[in-house]
């Protein structure tokens, strides 16, 4: 998946910039695929690499959560 991801962001990026470098009549569609496949493909794939393992829970502001941060805070010496 790390692979897929970084091939996509290089292909991604290669065709934004192939975009402003190259005088073609197509110049503006090769950097609005390039933006475009960036935010809708490459971008929700790595936010689902990145967060397929995790515990949902953990960072959300659950009322435990909430008690947890309060204790923390009071714990501190500024």
């Amino acid at each position: 998946m790390k692979y897929i991801i970084l091939t996509l962001t290089i292909a991604a990026l290669t065709s934004i910039i192939l975009g402003f470098v190259l005088n073609v009549d197509y110049q503006e569609k090769l950097i609005g695929f390039g933006v475009a496949g960036l935010f809708l493909v490459v971008f929700p794939l790595f936010s689902y690499y990145r967060w397929k393992d995790r515990n949902v829970k953990e960072y959300m502001l659950t009322k435990e959560n909430l008690d947890k941060m309060r204790e923390s805070q009071k714990d501190r010496k500024f």
